[in-house]
């Protein structure tokens, strides 16, 4: 089992969790991403958190986070269920394959590559805006191409820590053509099952820390409707450069971590 020590507890820690908290449901509930591109490096920088300590605790906090954000799009009728289960289905799968894969594969280059891919997607979400009236269409074909981007996202969250959500809604926007809405509901559904069987794993190997996980999670599901809500009533084309520039947020912070590692290698 994991040695690893939760940091030490006082009021600083406590209104950290609950602020961390709050923009992590905000930001989840807009973007339809899980929140760990926000938790993680602010357990990191703010309370000194162990790097896999901050990621087994995020995941944890993600369960009732996606929670409320799903049940907040689904009034709306923003969730495509059947999708998402698939989704989460090939998800489950690829994690296991990205976690064997990790010490055979170079972080450095996995970093790298994750830049590019979301350099592309930035730019391509100031060239095609989806219809907010896009129907899913689900058909075999469709299904067995979920399946294969599930697998995907498994892989990659596996190898480098990423959440789903940033790989889930834009290529459900870009290349199944749903509305913004329904790609973020969708997502947001796909990584409850993922987190759940993640959080599983964490917590017997000793890397989470429930009672943050409990604030944060908390916390952020008081402002996940909020964001939900904003999502609905914001244009689709502002609400496509809003996320890119969240994806430039994530995209900095991984370049910045694969030179980092070339410099340790």
């Amino acid at each position: 089992m994991s040695d690893v020590q939760a940091p030490a507890r006082g009021p600083r820690a406590y209104a950290a969790f609950i602020g961390i908290g709050l923009l992590a449901g905000l930001l989840s509930g807009l973007f339809g991403v899980g929140g760990g591109t926000v938790i993680v490096p602010l357990l990191v920088l703010l309370l000194h958190f162990d790097q896999r300590l901050a990621a087994g605790t995020s995941l944890a906090a993600i369960v009732p986070t996606a929670s409320v954000g799903v049940i907040s799009y689904a009034t709306t009728g923003s969730v495509a269920w059947i999708p998402a289960i698939i989704l989460a289905a090939g998800a489950v799968v690829g994690a296991q394959i990205g976690t064997r894969l990790l010490p055979r594969i170079s972080q450095t280059a996995l970093r790298w590559g994750f830049v590019g891919f979301l350099l592309v997607v930035i730019v391509s979400l100031f060239l095609v805006i989806p219809s907010r009236d896009a129907a899913f269409e689900l058909s075999w074909l469709t299904g067995i191409a979920l399946v294969g981007v599930g697998i995907g996202t498994g892989i990659l969250a596996g190898l480098i820590g990423v959440g789903g959500g940033v790989i889930v809604v834009p290529v459900l926007m870009l290349a199944f053509g749903t509305s913004d809405l329904v790609a973020k509901g969708t997502s947001l559904l796909m990584m409850i099952p993922t987190a759940i069987s993640g959080t599983v794993g964490n917590l017997r190997n000793r890397n989470v820390d429930l009672l943050a996980a409990l604030l944060i999670g908390v916390s952020a599901c008081t402002t996940t409707a909020l964001g939900a809500w904003l999502a609905t009533i914001v244009d689709p084309t502002l609400g496509n450069m809003l996320f890119a520039a969240y994806l430039v947020v994530i995209a900095v912070q991984m370049a910045i971590k694969a030179v980092r590692g070339r410099k340790r290698a």
